[in-house]
C-alpha cells in the first residue's frame, strides 16, 4: 500500500489515524499517545528521529515535531543558533528551533486544514518525509556548529542538497 492508496481508503479519516496507518505500513515504531496524538521513531542515516504528530480540531492544524539527540556544549549556543537561522532561510516549509531547557534541536511543521479540509495519506507521508529529510540534511551542519570550529557558511556548506533514501 502506498500513500496514494491511503488517500483512497481513508479520505475522511482523522489525520492521526492516517499517520498510524503510515507508521504501520512502514514498520515504524510508534505509540498512539492519545486520540489526537501519535509518537514514533524513524531511523535516519545520522540519527534516530523522534516524531510527534498531534491534531488540533479547534485550530484545524496537524502539528509535527521532530527531535534528535545533539546536545550543544556550553559556549556554542550562539554559533548553533546562527547556523539554525541559516538553515531556516533555506527551508520552504517547517523550521528548526531549540528547546533550551531540554537541550534539543527541534524541527516543527504545521499542516493547516482550515475550512474542513482533509489531509490525504500522500500529504502526511510527504510531511513526515520532508521533516526527516531536513533533519538529515542539516544534522552535519548543526554538529559542526556545536563543535565551534567552523563559520556559519562553512557549516551550512556541508549540508547535502538532498538526503538520499526515504523515510
Amino acid at each position: 500500500m502506498d500513500a496514494q492508496e491511503l488517500t483512497l481508503d481513508f479520505e475522511d479519516a482523522d489525520p492521526i489515524d492516517l499517520v498510524e496507518s503510515l507508521a504501520t505500513h512502514n514498520a515504524w515504531e510508534f505509540d498512539r499517545v492519545a486520540d489526537n496524538q501519535i509518537a514514533m521513531i524513524i531511523e535516519g542515516q545520522w540519527q534516530s528521529y523522534s516524531l510527534s504528530l498531534a491534531w488540533s480540531p479547534m485550530d484545524e492544524t496537524l502539528r509535527l515535531i521532530c527531535t534528535f539527540d545533539l546536545t550543544p556544549p556550553e559556549g556554542t549556543r550562539a554559533q548553533l543558533l546562527d547556523v539554525i537561522d541559516g538553515a531556516n532561510d533555506r527551508l520552504w516549509s517547517g523550521s528548526f528551533t531549540t528547546w533550551a531547557a531540554q537541550k534539543m534541536i527541534v524541527f516543527r511543521y504545521g499542516l493547516n486544514l482550515a475550512g474542513g479540509a482533509h489531509a490525504s495519506g500522500w500529504q502526511i507521508d510527504e510531511m513526515i518525509a520532508n521533516a526527516v529529510d531536513a533533519c538529515e540534511r542539516y544534522y552535519p551542519a548543526f554538529q559542526l556548529a556545536c563543535r565551534g570550529e567552523t563559520s556559519r557558511d562553512e557549516a551550512l556548506g556541508i549540508a547535502i542538497s538532498g538526503a538520499y533514501g526515504r523515510a
